[in-house]
C-alpha cells in the first residue's frame, strides 16, 4: 500500500474527508457508515441534507474470468451488504458495466444510514473503475459515500487541482489520480422497481444498457437520483445570451 493511500485510509477511519479520483469526476469521500463523517460532506459542500449520496464499493473478486454465474454470486454477496433485495437485472448490469460509470438504485438494507439515502428507502451504489479509487476502497475495507468534490451547485471537478480550488486548506485530503477519463457523472439506473429505469444520463448510454436489460420508458422518481435538481452543476462565470443576428463579443484569451 502506498503512503498516500494509507494516509487517506487513516483520514477516512478518523471521520475525515478525502478527494477521491474516479473515471467520471472526483468524489468527496467519507465513511458511508459514519454519521458524523457523512454530515461533514453536507456541511462542506453546502449540500441539502435530503439529497441522497452514492456509496462506492470495491470490485468483486470473481474466480472464473468472464463467468456470469460466478460474477452474479460475487456481486450478490457484496450488494447484499447494502441492499435488502438485489434483482437479477442489477446483477446482470454489475457483470456488464462494473467497475465503471454506472450507479444502481437498490432497496436499502436496514442498517444503511438515512443520512446517506436522503431519508429514502433506496440507496445508490457504484463500483468505480479508477485504479486509485479501487486501491482506496480495498484498503479501507468498506463503502465510501462520495458525491462530486465541489461546492453544491458548482461544476464537478475532473482534476485534483479543481478539488483543491473548491476546498482550500486542510479540510480535504486530495488524492491526485490525474484528469478523469469520462469527465461527466455516472449514469443512474433505478433497479428497485419492477423494470429498470434510467434516472440520469451519464458515462454509459441508455442504448448500451438496453442491449443488456429491458428498460421501462418512465422518468418518474427523478428526485431519487443525485444531481437532478432544477439548478445544478452551474458554472461560476458570466453568461451572455445573444440574438441569432448579434455579433459575438470578443473575449481576451
Amino acid at each position: 500500500m502506498s503512503d498516500s493511500i494509507q494516509r487517506a485510509v487513516d483520514v477516512l477511519k478518523a471521520g475525515g474527508l478525502v478527494g477521491m479520483p474516479t473515471e467520471t469526476v472526483y468524489g468527496l469521500a467519507a465513511d458511508a457508515n459514519n454519521v458524523s463523517a457523512i454530515n461533514k460532506i453536507f456541511s462542506s459542500k453546502g449540500r441539502p441534507s435530503g439529497h441522497p449520496l452514492i456509496v462506492h464499493i470495491a470490485q468483486a473478486e470473481v474466480s472464473v474470468a468472464n463467468d456470469q454465474q460466478a460474477s452474479a454470486i460475487a456481486w450478490r454477496e457484496i450488494l447484499s451488504q447494502w441492499s435488502r433485495d438485489v434483482s437479477p437485472e442489477a446483477l446482470i448490469l454489475a457483470h456488464a458495466f462494473w467497475p465503471g460509470p454506472l450507479t444502481m438504485i437498490l432497496p436499502k438494507a436496514k442498517h444503511v444510514l438515512s443520512e446517506v439515502t436522503g431519508g429514502q428507502e433506496t440507496v445508490g451504489i457504484r463500483c468505480p473503475q479508477h485504479p486509485i479509487a479501487q486501491q482506496l476502497l480495498k484498503a479501507f475495507g468498506g463503502g465510501l459515500a462520495a458525491p462530486s468534490a465541489n461546492r453544491f451547485g458548482r461544476i464537478s471537478p475532473t482534476t485534483a487541482e479543481h478539488v483543491r480550488e473548491e476546498f482550500p486548506g486542510d479540510e480535504v485530503l486530495v488524492l491526485d489520480g490525474g484528469p478523469c477519463d469520462v469527465g461527466i457523472e455516472s449514469t443512474i439506473v433505478d433497479c428497485s422497481t419492477r423494470m429498470p429505469v434510467v434516472l440520469r444520463p451519464g458515462g454509459i448510454s441508455a442504448e448500451d444498457i438496453h442491449k443488456i436489460v429491458e428498460l421501462a420508458d418512465d422518468d418518474l422518481g427523478m428526485s431519487r437520483a443525485p444531481g437532478m435538481l432544477p439548478a445544478h452543476y452551474a458554472p461560476h462565470c458570466e453568461v451572455i445570451l445573444l440574438d441569432d443576428d448579434a455579433e459575438a463579443p470578443q473575449f481576451a484569451r
